[in-house]
């Protein structure tokens, strides 16, 4: 089964803020943490409604992102959509700790 990593985007690096992202990389990977496909999405604008719609829309498992507004994070963990959040660094070395199982909260992520 594939799961799907969304990541909101400002020039390659996790968005800062969640709801100013206008930038959207959905990730699909095996279980085995291969990566199968990756799509580019660009929003017309930078909307927290349009991102949360769209993680919907996609069947998303899990968001890696930068700062999000609580009710944002509350309302994606009752659609039960994991969220790992306050994460600073380039997209693709996030991506890598993700599938390592190595990724965390608040992490800092240098290219490894």
């Amino acid at each position: 089964m594939m799961r799907k990593i969304l990541i909101p985007l400002h020039d390659g690096e996790i968005a800062p803020r969640f709801d100013l992202s206008s930038e959207i990389l959905v990730v699909g990977c095996t279980s085995q943490g291969k990566i199968e496909q990756e799509k580019m999405l660009i929003l017309p604008g930078p909307s927290a409604e349009r991102i949360c719609h769209m993680a919907m829309t996609e069947q998303v498992h899990t968001i890696l992102c930068g700062g999000i507004e609580q009710e944002v994070y509350e309302y994606l963990t009752w659609k039960k959509v994991e969220v790992i959040d306050d994460l600073i660094g380039l997209a693709a070395n996030v991506m890598q700790r993700y599938l390592s199982g190595r990724l965390q909260r608040g992490d800092i992520v240098s290219a490894e």
